[in-house]
C-alpha cells in the first residue's frame, strides 16, 4: 500500500545539452551529451518522493514499447508500485526532446502519445482508496481524462478520506484552462500549479491574487511555483519563500520536485512554511544534476543541506 499515489503523465525524457540555438534546415549541428531519463510530472514527483523515503505508488499509461518498459523498469528501480500503470499496444509511450541551454533553462518538443488516451477507466480506484494522498500531475496534457473525469477521480478519492493535490501542464493548445480544470477546484485539498499556469488560468498577473482566486473557486490551499522567486502559498496564512542559493545545472523537474517535498511536509503534518521550505531544499537539489530526479538526495540528506544552506534573498 502506498501512502501516496501520483496519477498523470509519464513520458521518457531525452534530454540535450548543451544546446543554445538551432541549425539551419538541412544543416547539421552538434551538441556535447544526450541522456535518456524517466520524465512526466506523475512520474518525477513519483521517484523523487519514493528517494525521500516516502512509499509511493504511480498510476498511468504506456505503450506496449522499449519506452514503456524503460519507464516502469525505472520506476520499480527506485521502489515505486506500478501495479496501477496500464499498457497499450495501440498507441506509443509519450516522448519529450528537452533541449538545455547554457544557463540550464530548457526548451520542449512532445508528443503527447498514451497519455492523450488515458482515461477515467484506467484508474484503479483500489489503489487510489488506500492511499493517505492522491497527486494528480500533468493536468491539460491529458486531453481525454482532464476536466470532468478528473474531477470524479478526485471526489471519489475524497469521499474515500483521501487528501487530494494537482499540480498543471503548459499546454499553449490548450484554448480554454479554467473551463477546462473548473470542474476540479471544489474537490481539491492542494493547487499547485507554476506561476504560468496560474496566469494563464485565472487570469490575474500577481501570485497574490491567482491564488485567492483558486481560493474562491474551492481549492482549501494554494501553492504556486515561482521559479527563481520561490514559491507562495495560500492557505489560512499565507507565505512567500525564497529558493536556495545553489548552482543549477538543470532546471528539469524542478517543479515536480518541489512538489515532492511539499506533499512530503503534508504528509508528515508539518505546517505550510515548513512545507514550502523544504519543497524549495528538493528543488535546489534536483537543478543541481542533469535530469528531473537525479540530484534528489534522502530526507535527512536535505534536511542537513537546509541548515547550512543560504537563500536567495
Amino acid at each position: 500500500m502506498s501512502d501516496v499515489v501520483c496519477l498523470g503523465i509519464l513520458v521518457a525524457d531525452a534530454i540535450g545539452k548543451p544546446i543554445d540555438t538551432f541549425p539551419e534546415k538541412a544543416r547539421l549541428q552538434l551538441f556535447d551529451r544526450m541522456e535518456l531519463h524517466t520524465g512526466g510530472c506523475a512520474l518525477n514527483a513519483g521517484i523523487a518522493l519514493a528517494k525521500l523515503g516516502t512509499l509511493t505508488g504511480v498510476i498511468g499509461k504506456v505503450g506496449d514499447d522499449g519506452f514503456g518498459d524503460f519507464l516502469i523498469g525505472e520506476a520499480k528501480k527506485h521502489g515505486l508500485d506500478t501495479a496501477g500503470v496500464v499498457r497499450d499496444k495501440k498507441v506509443s509511450t509519450s516522448f519529450t526532446f528537452i533541449m538545455v541551454a547554457s544557463d540550464g533553462e530548457r526548451r520542449f518538443m512532445h508528443t503527447l502519445g498514451a497519455n492523450a488516451t488515458f482515461c477515467a477507466k484506467d484508474v484503479n480506484m483500489g489503489i487510489v482508496k488506500k492511499a493517505k494522498i492522491l497527486h494528480v500531475a500533468g493536468t491539460f496534457l491529458m486531453p481525454t481524462f482532464d476536466g470532468a473525469q478528473t474531477a470524479s477521480v478526485l471526489k471519489a478519492a475524497q469521499k474515500a478520506g483521501v487528501t487530494t493535490s494537482l499540480d498543471t501542464a503548459y499546454n499553449d493548445r490548450l484554448k480554454d484552462w479554467l473551463g477546462t480544470i473548473r470542474p476540479c477546484f471544489p474537490h481539491l485539498d492542494y493547487f499547485l500549479p507554476s506561476v504560468e499556469e496560474a496566469e494563464r488560468i485565472s487570469g490575474q498577473k500577481r501570485p497574490e491574487d491567482m491564488a485567492k482566486f483558486f481560493k474562491d473557486e474551492g481549492c482549501r490551499v494554494v501553492g504556486i511555483k515561482l521559479g527563481r522567486e520561490g514559491c507562495y502559498v495560500l492557505g489560512e496564512t499565507a507565505v512567500c519563500v525564497p529558493i536556495y542559493k545553489v548552482e543549477t545545472v538543470d532546471s528539469s523537474g524542478a517543479g515536480d520536485c518541489w512538489i515532492a517535498g511539499f506533499l512530503t511536509g503534508v504528509l508528515n503534518g508539518w505546517d505550510l512554511e515548513k512545507s514550502a521550505k523544504f519543497g524549495n531544499a528538493v528543488a535546489a537539489h534536483c537543478v543541481q544534476a542533469i535530469g528531473c530526479t537525479t540530484g534528489v538526495k534522502p530526507l535527512a540528506e536535505i534536511e542537513k543541506f537546509q541548515k547550512r544552506a543560504k537563500l536567495l534573498v
